[in-house]
């Protein structure tokens, strides 16, 4: 990597770099349009990113933080990340021997804490005993992500089951035939179901 600042212990290697360089250009690298190295915009997504910096404290070796932050906006809604993920996850699971789509998946939720940034996402679980959000996540049984969501605090895990359920499905192409839950979280007659 060339680069003439020192670098930040979350910048990308080059292995990194050349397994996520095809999903995040959008415009070929010499485009008239980009006056900033797409590595090195990448490069300050991830110092933001690790670091939980807010964007105008992006150091002045990167990219400016506006450019850096519309590149992320760009790559976000272009489903960037999602693709990445959704094709490491395929290769993980070949890799361990596994079908491409799972068939069992996991579900639970959990609360973390709010902060003042929460606004109204915030809410009081009374189950944890915690003001904050609630997420709502689907792993396959080697644990990599299928769905999350985020939902105020006291959003009820039965009620929030069908919409993460949906997702699964969505992304595993109909495939998930069974779907482990913590039965103290997901009983009775509002449950949804995996169909």
């Amino acid at each position: 990597m060339s680069m003439s600042r020192k670098s930040y212990p979350s910048d990308v290697s080059d292995c990194e770099w050349a397994l996520v360089a095809p999903y995040l250009t959008l415009l070929p690298e010499e485009s008239a349009q980009r006056t900033h190295a797409l590595r090195e915009v990448f490069n300050g997504m991830r110092y933001i990113v690790k670091t939980g910096a807010p964007w105008r404290w992006m150091p002045n070796d990167l990219p400016p933080w506006e450019i850096v932050y519309q590149q992320a906006q760009r790559w976000l809604k272009a489903g960037c990340f999602e693709t990445l993920a959704e094709d490491l996850r395929v290769i993980l699971r070949l890799a361990a021997g596994r079908g491409a789509q799972p068939t069992a998946v996991i579900i639970d939720s959990r609360t973390l804490r709010s902060t003042p940034e929460s606004g109204a996402r915030a809410a009081y679980d009374g189950a944890k005993r915690k003001k904050g959000s609630k997420l709502h996540l689907a792993v396959d049984t080697l644990g990599h992500l299928l769905a999350l969501h985020v939902t105020p605090a006291n959003a009820d895990d039965r009620a929030e089951v069908g919409r993460i359920a949906k997702a699964v499905q969505a992304e595993t192409g109909e495939n998930v035939k069974i779907a482990f839950v913590d039965q103290g979280l997901y009983r009775g007659e509002t449950s949804g179901r995996c169909r």
